[in-house]
């Protein structure tokens, strides 16, 4: 009886992954092809880069000259300066001088009722001169001069209001390094495909776009404000729709981040994102849960099959539906990871997708139920 339960578990899990495997993430990383516009980017609009910085003095130093160098007309550098108490301040105020289209905007103190970075974000947004906003991190630097012209472009000349972007993180050695590569592909994968089947659900701070009127229109961020994250996957989840929201997948749109160094500063990480996705819609719950608890189930019967079965015949076969998704597997991740950033491999996938199942019920539940996450 409980042999014939797991093989019915086993069947059911293996199908729900090959039809995420294949058919939703399929949908970026076999479906999916960009079209080369040969046509003049008509509307050149003015655009406002936003940032919100605390502390960020060395990482200002090296993102507003890369940003200055962006190939676009029109556009502002936006830096709210967010109680900081080390020299950003005063390094913002000489590189004004020398950069005319950065302007900044300081905050000295947040309200009770809101959260910090949030409450940043809107001081900066009401005084932003463009209404075409363009969000990154300071941390974060463009791949490429044609960063804002390739990030707009969906809202600017497709009437878009959202146009959501990859935020990549530099490559370097180490295992943490390779697992949060892994993880940020893996995340883009599942918000891409579904905003490209007509579904959004998430965008990422270090790389979105989006109207300021409509901003204004929503006030901001009404009923997210006592949530800590959330600043950018909430406020796409909650008004992104598949008339309003656009993907830019190119290798001159991304940006890229510096990763965390240790553990524990990606375990915080990782909790405050996890934390904030309690608050996304039903049924985007399911949809990202309806993958994750097949995975896990996927495993945990196959282990448990292979180990109460006595026969070679059932071990083989289980073994060879194991390798037949490790190879689908492989092959959606790499040509995902292709389209997206124009070129890189992964190989241990299988590995990295044990490593996923660990980190996103160990690290997930914890930051599901964690009420103790913060902005810097």
């Amino acid at each position: 009886m409980i042999i014939n339960i797991l093989w019915l578990i086993f069947g059911a899990a293996t199908s729900i992954q090959i039809i995420y495997l294949c058919f939703i993430y399929g949908r970026l990383s076999f479906f999916y092809h960009r079209k080369e516009s040969n046509n003049t980017d008509i509307n050149q609009e003015g655009v406002s880069i936003i940032i919100a910085a605390r502390n960020e003095e060395e990482n200002l130093k090296k993102l507003i000259p890369e940003l200055s160098k962006q190939n676009y007309p029109i556009f502002e550098i936006l830096v709210i300066n967010d109680r900081s108490f080390d020299n950003t301040r005063f390094l913002l105020e000489g590189m004004m001088s020398q950069y005319p289209g950065l302007r900044t905007v300081t905050v000295d103190y947040t309200p009770d009722h809101v959260t910090p970075k949030k409450y940043a974000l809107t001081l900066g947004i009401k005084v932003a001169k463009y209404d075409v906003l363009l969000l990154t991190d300071a941390d974060c630097i463009p791949a490429s001069e044609n960063w804002i012209s390739q990030m707009t472009r969906p809202i600017r000349n497709e009437n878009k209001t959202f146009a959501l972007g990859y935020g990549g993180y530099e490559k370097t050695k180490g295992f943490l390094n390779a697992l949060i590569q892994y993880e940020t592909w893996f995340t883009a994968i599942q918000y891409f495909s579904f905003a490209l089947w007509k579904a959004p659900f998430m965008g990422v701070g270090r790389n979105l776009a989006y109207r300021r009127g409509f901003f204004m229109e929503k006030k901001a961020f009404k009923d997210l404000w006592q949530i800590l994250g959330g600043d950018d996957d909430l406020f796409v989840n909650k008004y992104a729709q598949r008339s309003n929201t656009a993907v830019v997948i190119h290798p001159e749109s991304i940006t890229i981040s510096t990763p965390k160094k240790t553990f524990k500063e990606y375990y915080i990480q990782k909790k405050r994102h996890f934390q904030t996705g309690k608050y996304y819609r039903a049924a985007d719950k399911i949809k990202i849960g309806l993958y994750a608890i097949s995975h896990l189930f996927f495993w945990a019967s196959a282990i448990a099959l292979m180990s109460i079965t006595q026969k070679w015949e059932p071990i083989a076969a289980i073994v060879s539906i194991i390798v037949i998704r490790a190879l689908l597997q492989f092959s959606t991740i790499n040509s995902a990871i292709k389209k997206i950033e124009g070129h890189g491999k992964v190989f241990w996938t299988m590995f990295f997708d044990l490593m996923y199942l660990s980190y996103f019920w160990i690290i997930g539940a914890k930051g599901y139920l964690s009420k103790t996450v913060r902005w810097k």
